[in-house]
């Protein structure tokens, strides 16, 4: 099946054209391309169909080839959403109704679906759920200690999110490992512009950074990740509406807030000049991370690997390097000529003598979205 998946991120949309029954990688990706965007133009129906037009004309460019479904990346499925669904009037409306909780996304997602069905009116479109691969965290990990009355009505609980990459690294790290995925002990870091960490026992989640929102957790591009909520009161206090409180920690705050700019890359590049705001922001947000992989050691049990995806743990062996320097206690020691090589592959950045492996597992978020989507609409998989 052909599947245009849209992926909409905090910071651009990243659309690829798929066949899911292709033989090979290469052949499985008919046409790709991404539109990046400002934060208040996320849901901008103008750049949508741009983008929408420029993949109209890479598919005649290609001849008779055309999407035969749409599958859409949603970050925020509540509790409702356990599984790909297909897009009806009311999922839409349930999925806006979950704005609040992943305001960098959910309204990206909505204006996807629109969109979409304008240019390709007569195809199925499927959502696939960032927060589905947490369901399996148990309650002890997933509530917050407030009143039960508070947790009900909302309710106010950790989901998690990254699912869809995390669940990918860990089929493809436990293949790598020559286990099966459902023995697989791992701690997974999926750092990005947004970024997670998630402890997978048995191939489950069973616990992850980001809670109720992707706000909490590590230090981000725009994100402030952990904060005491005592900060959000004085700002409040001092005549910030809660808008704007909201605005500050999701828009303004991480890396953008610590040195002006929002890419690692950029910062990376200003610690290198020397710059002190840069080296420090660098430090703080591996330190969180590497506070996070220790503690989450411990949940899982002895794991079978460190992995890193996404756009920084990909790319970025200075990040690397520096999340694993904290992690002497844990036996972990990056080999630096395997951690400096560039690959698109699949690999290995730890010594031999490391405690346990540390990898690299290229995220490929639109391959995933576009299996659960021909799955679902094949009738090989569940809805619900």
């Amino acid at each position: 099946m052909r599947v245009l998946v849209l992926n909409p991120g905090s910071s651009s949309l990243k659309y690829h054209l798929r066949d899911t029954v292709a033989t090979s990688p290469a052949a499985a990706l008919l046409a790709s391309g991404q539109v990046d965007w400002p934060p208040d133009e996320r849901s901008s129906a103008t750049r949508l169909h741009a983008a929408f037009e420029e993949l109209k004309d890479t598919m005649k460019n290609l001849g008779s080839v055309h999407p035969e479904a749409i599958g859409h990346r949603v970050v925020h499925g509540g509790l409702r959403f356990s599984t790909p669904v297909h897009v009806t009037a009311e999922v839409i409306s349930a999925i806006e109704e979950l704005s609040p909780l992943a305001p960098l996304h959910n309204p990206a997602s909505v204006a996807c679906f629109y969109a979409a069905g304008k240019h390709w009116p007569a195809l199925p479109q499927v959502a696939v759920f960032d927060t589905a691969f947490h369901r399996s965290i148990p309650e002890f990990a997933a509530r917050y200690a407030i009143p039960d009355d508070a947790y009900r009505e909302h309710p106010v609980r950790r989901y998690g999110f990254h699912g869809i990459s995390v669940e990918m690294a860990c089929r493809e790290a436990a293949e790598f490992l020559g286990i099966p995925v459902s023995s697989l002990n791992a701690v997974v870091a999926h750092i990005g512009n947004g970024a997670s960490v998630t402890a997978v026992r048995g191939g489950l989640s069973v616990d992850t950074s980001m809670g109720m929102t992707p706000l909490e957790g590590l230090v981000m591009g725009t994100r402030s990740g952990d904060l005491d909520p005592s900060v959000v009161l004085l700002l409040q206090h001092e005549g910030a509406t809660a808008d704007e409180v909201d605005h500050l920690l999701n828009h303004q705050s991480g890396l953008l807030a610590l040195t002006g700019s929002a890419d690692m890359r950029v910062v990376e590049e200003a610690a290198g000049r020397g710059e002190t705001r840069a080296r420090l922001a660098i430090e703080m947000a591996c330190y969180r991370l590497a506070k996070y992989i220790a503690s989450y050691s411990m949940v899982v049990g002895r794991p079978h690997a460190l992995v890193f995806t996404g756009g920084v743990g990909e790319n970025s062996a200075i990040f690397r390097a520096k999340v694993v320097s904290w992690l002497g206690t844990l036996g972990l020691s990056i080999d630096e000529d395997l951690n400096a090589a560039t690959s698109k592959d699949l690999r290995v950045v730890s010594t031999r003598a490391s405690g346990f492996p540390v990898l690299v597992v290229p995220s490929d978020e639109e391959r995933a979205i576009a299996d659960s989507t021909a799955a679902l609409l094949t009738g090989t998989a569940g809805e619900g």
